[in-house]
């Protein structure tokens, strides 16, 4: 039995990485996870035991336990979620104010996922070097709200080298996500950064879902040796699934520090007495952009959640 990591799947086969070489692989019998009812039961991201045939090919025994996942909803109605990636050890999400430009809600929409699914997230506001003066104002301006919150953040610009040395070290060992509009330079950065300079603009993931790609399965990458890099469809559909209303603000970091400071503990932040959150917004010290993002994403997704 050999131990491999899953870089594509069709839904009948698997593409697996099995000491240094990939190894076409099927399902052996019914692969069950505890709690979540989905149509795929393996991803890209895996690792999986693998028993080798006579063949050069392979069959899936056991799916390892994962650190974290990232899923959609199905459109296929007899289930609830799609998984779309698996152990993601970071993803970066590219930051840019003006062509294209990365709205505050973009981003928290961003962040509020990869908080639900444990994913750490670094932002990434690159292009620097063709920032006007007020662009880079806009910017500091908006990094420093993350900052405070405790997001890592990045400057970079492949044209001056800024910031590339310290992604470069962020990617050395791990699987990972790049994403961010089309446009804000993911494939020449990731190129850049990488052993791989062939990746090719169409080839890395799109937040917006603006892409185009045309399947709704991830695939990886190298970068290098001991770096990968997961290649999703466009994420527009990415969400909450079965999603309780009093657990988004959970995902809102400096909302849920101050919890416990609230009259009541399943406190919504919307107009209940004695909250924490809206006392603190009120004294400046919640970013107003992030506060109306919650209340944006409540209403959508509680919208979602009643014609479901």
């Amino acid at each position: 039995m050999k131990k491999g990591l899953v870089f594509k799947t069709t839904g009948k086969s698997y593409d697996v990485l099995i000491d240094g070489k990939i190894v076409v692989c099927s399902l052996r019998g019914k692969i069950r996870l505890q709690g979540l009812r989905t149509t795929n039961p393996i991803a890209a991201g895996d690792y999986v035991d693998v028993e080798m045939d006579s063949d050069g090919n392979g069959s899936i025994h056991r799916i390892h336990d994962r650190t974290n996942y990232i899923i959609r909803k199905s459109v296929n109605l007899s289930k609830e979620a799609q998984i779309i990636a698996a152990n993601i050890t970071r993803a970066f999400l590219l930051v840019t104010i003006d062509r294209p430009q990365t709205t505050p809600g973009f981003i928290d929409r961003f962040l509020v996922t990869a908080e639900a699914y444990r994913i750490p997230v670094t932002l990434v506001f690159h292009k620097w070097d063709v920032f006007s003066d007020e662009e880079k104002e806009k910017a500091i301006d908006l990094a420093s709200i993350y900052k405070s919150i405790g997001y890592e953040l990045l400057f970079t610009s492949i044209e001056t080298g800024q910031g590339l040395k310290e992604l470069k070290e962020l990617i050395e060992t791990g699987t990972f996500l790049f994403s961010g509009h089309s446009g804000v330079g993911k494939s020449s950065l990731v190129g850049k950064i990488s052993n791989n300079e062939d990746i090719r603009i169409g080839e890395i993931s799109d937040w917006s879902g603006k892409g185009q790609h045309t399947t709704t399965f991830a695939e990886i990458f190298p970068l290098s040796e001991t770096s990968f890099l997961i290649d999703t469809p466009g994420i527009k559909g990415f969400g909450l699934v079965n999603f309780e209303e009093e657990m988004l603000a959970n995902y809102f970091p400096e909302f849920l520090e101050l919890l416990p400071a609230c009259k009541f503990n399943n406190c919504k932040h919307i107009n209940e007495p004695k909250c924490a959150v809206l006392e603190a917004l009120s004294e400046g010290e919640i970013a107003e952009s992030r506060y109306m993002s919650y209340r944006s994403m409540l209403e959508s997704e509680t919208e979602k959640y009643r014609s479901s």
